[in-house]
């Protein structure tokens, strides 16, 4: 490809950037609309292109430098294009001890990527798959837990993520242990931009791990206290 077919395939069209200004619209301060804005950049063009950083600058009347340092900071904005699944293997302490760093060699090993890289396609696949080693997900009560397009997979094992790789290969329908079906990764960018695909309620959104300190305190009859009670009052309060 040449280099000027490459910058006409950066190219916004019209209708992500009008839904790029309709973003910054939301905000009372229209730059706070970056992130989203941001997310509808890669679902657009499968990462953060210099197309995609210009018009968000000149939008919200911002320099180009501000929004790349923006986009470089944050590791979820990619800058290279991902696969259709990104698959993102927790190596935070917990979720390491009880695999996530066997887990994370083995697909290494069976993608044949390093990591941050998406996997060569196979004779037969249909989709492709990347692989990123990532910070705690917040679920240690699943651990060890990967994501996809940023969805809970939990009590993963080497054998478990290795066939959650192959299915997503070779296209087979594959549900979130606590959400709706996977969508591809550019699907899952325009959620995160703020626009719904109305699935938001699809599968269980907790498990029982996550709600037994909550059946314990209904059980015992134990409420927080009220925050206006609890809270010291200063002299000038009490009089």
């Amino acid at each position: 490809m040449s280099e000027q077919e490459g910058t006409v395939s950066e190219r916004l069209d019209d209708t992500t950037y009008a839904e790029l200004r309709e973003i910054a619209a939301r905000y009372p301060q229209a730059r706070s609309g970056l992130l989203p804005m941001l997310h509808l950049v890669q679902s657009a063009q499968g990462k953060v292109t210099p197309a995609g950083i210009e018009a968000c600058a000149e939008i919200l009347g911002i320099s180009a430098a501000e929004v790349s340092g923006v986009a470089t900071f944050y590791t979820m904005y990619k800058r290279r294009p991902v696969g259709d699944y990104h698959v993102g293997v927790c190596t935070n302490t917990l979720c390491a001890v009880m695999g996530g760093d066997l887990i994370f060699e083995r697909l290494k090993d069976h993608l044949e990527v390093g990591n941050d890289e998406t996997a060569p396609a196979r004779e037969g696949d249909t989709h492709t798959v990347s692989l990123e080693h990532v910070e705690c997900n917040a679920a240690c009560d699943y651990a060890p837990v990967v994501m996809v397009n940023w969805e809970f997979m939990d009590n993963q094992t080497p054998e478990s993520a290795t066939q959650l790789v192959d299915d997503l290969r070779a296209g087979n329908e594959v549900h979130s242990t606590r959400g709706p079906r996977l969508c591809t990764w550019r699907e899952a960018e325009r959620v995160l931009a703020g626009f719904p695909d109305g699935r938001a309620d699809d599968g269980p959104a907790a498990g029982p791990a996550s709600l037994a300190g909550l059946e314990i305190a209904r059980e015992r009859g134990w409420t927080a206290d009220n925050a206006d009670e609890a809270a010291p009052q200063s002299e000038e309060g009490k009089a």
